[in-house]
């Protein structure tokens, strides 16, 4: 399936149904009197939320989305029925952000089966019955229903993933995915092969993890050069970054570096976030020569570093065990933070 992570569409709400004008005409019933019935409520805009997607392909075949109108009123006082909502099914980590900025977000969806209703339908218009009164027996007016509202409005994806892989292009990314997950990522000897985010599922001693292959980043990504706004955003809502540098990089500090400062320079803490450094491509070094490096790295980033190779596996349980026991631990103090709010009450 092709993966879209933004997509402009225009969206407008249903219009109220006119109220109606009408009288009671019966026979031996001489004054009747009005009998308009009310319009129906326009059709809302609601958005939901759905597992089921994983990418706004579809909103690239479809931009423009309209509610249904309300059914105007009749006589007998019979009110006309309401508009049918228009539901759009999005992913889960679709932010809705207004088309006149581009920067303010209406609505950040990040549940499954949560529902937003972004715009309301117009309301229906009052029938002539509704104006009758001890000074006005007889109205002859009722009230058109009310319009609708529309706006254009911009979808961007931010995938919610427990892990993902950041590092320059070429650094192996999309292989390591493919070994520790089921997933089909291209794979090639080159630069950016990957040009959208790969998602994957680890299942290791009864527990499940989401893994999200994040494209390569390079200097200056920060200020969307390489569209790399658009992929530091996918790196927001991973609970742990895997940082992987090429051992067969003539300078690990600098590659280190770039990426750390890019991440520095997004913002929105995404510095602050656990990151576990691993060495690819060990396999490609020699022994003396990759010690040494993983001394290096070691001594500028005051961190762990694991050695991996995707093509003979070495390295890769122990990076499993240490991925699964930082999960466990950051997913027990969002448990314990959370049943705290619920019991305390101002």
């Amino acid at each position: 399936m092709q993966f879209l992570d933004q997509a402009k569409i225009y969206i407008r709400s249903g219009d109220g149904g006119d109220g109606c004008v009408s009288f009671r005409r019966e026979k031996y019933v001489e004054f009747g009197g009005p009998d308009g019935g009310n319009g129906g409520k326009g059709g809302s805009i609601i958005f939901e939320c759905t597992s089921d997607l994983n990418t706004l392909i579809d909103f690239r075949y479809k931009q423009h989305f309209k509610a249904k109108k309300g059914v105007s009123g009749s006589g007998k006082n019979c009110s006309g029925a309401n508009g049918e909502d228009l539901i759009i099914k999005v992913p889960i980590g679709t932010q809705i952000i207004s088309d006149l900025d581009k920067i303010t977000i209406l609505k950040d969806l990040t549940k499954d089966g949560e529902k937003i209703t972004l715009l309301e339908g117009g309301k229906g218009g009052f029938g002539n019955s509704h104006f009758k009164s001890s000074i006005d027996r007889a109205p002859k007016r009722a009230n058109p229903g009310n319009l609708g509202e529309e706006i254009w409005v911009w979808l961007r994806l931010k995938i919610i993933a427990d892990i993902g892989i950041i590092g320059l292009p070429n650094a192996g990314k999309s292989s390591l995915l493919s070994v520790v997950t089921n997933a089909n990522p291209k794979i090639a000897n080159y630069s950016f092969t990957t040009l959208t985010p790969q998602l994957g599922v680890i299942e290791y001693e009864d527990n499940i993890i989401t893994i999200a292959d994040i494209p390569g980043l390079i200097k200056d990504a920060h200020k969307g050069i390489g569209i790399g706004t658009r992929f530091l955003g996918h790196v927001e809502r991973c609970k742990i970054l895997v940082h992987l540098i090429d051992a067969q990089s003539d300078n690990l500090i600098e590659s280190y570096k770039i990426i750390l400062n890019e991440l520095k320079e997004y913002g929105n803490n995404l510095i602050k976030k656990k990151q576990i450094i691993v060495l690819s491509k060990s396999d490609l070094v020699e022994e003396n020569d990759l010690l040494e490096k993983i001394k290096i790295i070691k001594k500028y980033s005051k961190k762990e570093v694991i050695e991996t190779s995707s093509k003979s596996k070495k390295g890769m349980l122990s990076f499993l065990n240490i991925l699964f026991d930082n999960i466990k631990i950051i997913n027990k103090k969002k448990f314990t933070k959370e049943k705290i709010e619920e019991k305390w009450h101002p």
